[in-house]
């Protein structure tokens, strides 16, 4: 067995299918969002009249895993760059490429959703720019790190996920040179122990309980996402036990999931309970299933995706163009679609909703509408010039 040093010598070439897999959540939250208007449990910006309950059980088979494969994705990322940068290096790039967006959006585009929100109201009539002092109206709360400002308005909303994912990288990057990479790959070896690997998640969805303004999940069960990624998906050892296990874990998850949606439905159901934060027996096991699922359906999807790839007969001759040049358009646009679509999705969902017709076709032309200019956005606006690249924590061409 090739051991952690070597292995992570040896871990030097980009994954292409997790720059799928990061662009595949990336516009499923398009989707996710969009259903979210016509969600009967959530509180939305944009709330359609009709509402219905089959959002819920469609959200769960796709929060359950599609936030922690991100976190786990960002931490593989960020071992990368502290690798080949050092600590300071890594903690500058890390304050650059999501500092800088995080502020910039903070700006220009997060008061946007709150503000559609009052817009909601037909007796509410102030404008934009007088609701602006109202949103950045702040005061100190230390006690919600890593959010430690709160206000009647003010909110990250969806850069919650960069939020996290930057305190994540600046407070870990001094502290890698003493991970026990090495022990935890060994843990993975025997067939199956690697979904053991999912019990300090359970542990904590159990325990600390689950958030719907974080995905539905603790914040802190991203750490472990995260720290998995940093710590073990670059080593070949641990890559073979997602492939060797992936067939384990996709079954587990699923018999996971057909207890823990019911199971969650009826720990719900009680008036005034709360299935994501009780400290009744069912609701606790229910989140701890929870947990573990999304666990196994994290190391499912990339043992499924990480497959050998056959050396090419001429090794001269150049990659498909298709496949490269779809690659080269869709990595760098992650973080920016990301940042723009949930403004886009409420601010179509506000006009749409006012149609009254059907919840489905309203549906399909909020997500339709919102991934065109979600993506013309990006195109137009974003990715042509260095400035707005800078703004939004793009790397220059001749940097990748």
């Amino acid at each position: 067995m090739t051991t952690s040093t070597g292995s992570a010598t040896a871990s030097t070439g980009r994954r292409t299918e997790l720059d799928a897999m990061r662009a595949l959540v990336v516009v499923g939250l398009v989707f996710f969002h969009a259903s979210l208007v016509f969600d009967s449990r959530d509180d939305f910006y944009v709330k359609n009249a009709e509402t219905t309950d089959i959002t819920f059980v469609i959200a769960a088979l796709c929060v359950i895993w599609a936030m922690p494969l991100l976190f786990l994705i960002a931490g593989l990322g960020a071992w990368h760059s502290l690798r080949r940068r050092g600590p300071g290096g890594f903690a500058v790039e890390r304050l650059t490429r999501l500092g800088v967006p995080l502020l910039f959006a903070l700006v220009t585009m997060l008061p946007v959703p709150q503000w559609l929100r009052l817009r909601a109201d037909p007796g509410y009539h102030e404008s934009y720019l007088e609701f602006l002092p109202k949103f950045f109206a702040v005061r100190p709360d230390p006690g919600d790190f890593p959010f430690v400002v709160e206000g009647a308005y003010f909110e990250t909303g969806h850069l919650w996920f960069v939020v996290l994912l930057l305190t994540f990288s600046l407070v870990l990057a001094p502290l890698a040179r003493w991970a026990p990479r090495g022990r935890l790959v060994a843990l993975a070896r025997p067939r199956g122990a690697i979904l053991l690997l999912g019990l300090p998640i359970a542990a904590i969805c159990a325990f600390a309980g689950l958030d719907e303004g974080f995905g539905g999940w603790d914040r802190w069960a991203y750490l472990v996402f995260f720290l998995y990624g940093f710590l073990l998906v670059t080593d070949p050892g641990f890559r073979a036990a997602m492939r060797r296990n992936r067939w384990i874990a996709a079954v587990a998850g699923a018999v996971l999931m057909l207890v823990g949606v019911p199971g969650f439905i009826v720990a719900g159901e009680a008036p005034g309970a709360d299935a994501f934060t009780d400290p009744t027996p069912l609701a606790i096991t229910m989140r701890a299933l929870y947990g573990l699922a999304g666990w196994c359906w994290v190391v499912a999807i990339l043992g499924a995706l990480d497959r050998p790839r056959p050396a090419p007969a001429d090794p001269t001759s150049p990659p498909d163009g298709r496949g490269n040049r779809l690659s080269a358009y869709l990595a760098p646009a992650v973080l920016p679609l990301y940042i723009l679509h949930q403004p886009i999705v409420v601010a179509v969902a506000f006009h749409v909703t006012g149609w009254r017709a059907p919840i489905l076709v309203e549906y399909v032309v909020i997500v339709a509408l919102s991934l065109v200019l979600t993506v013309a956005a990006y195109d137009l606006l974003v990715r042509r010039t260095r400035v707005t690249r800078f703004l939004f924590g793009m790397r220059e061409p001749t940097g990748r």
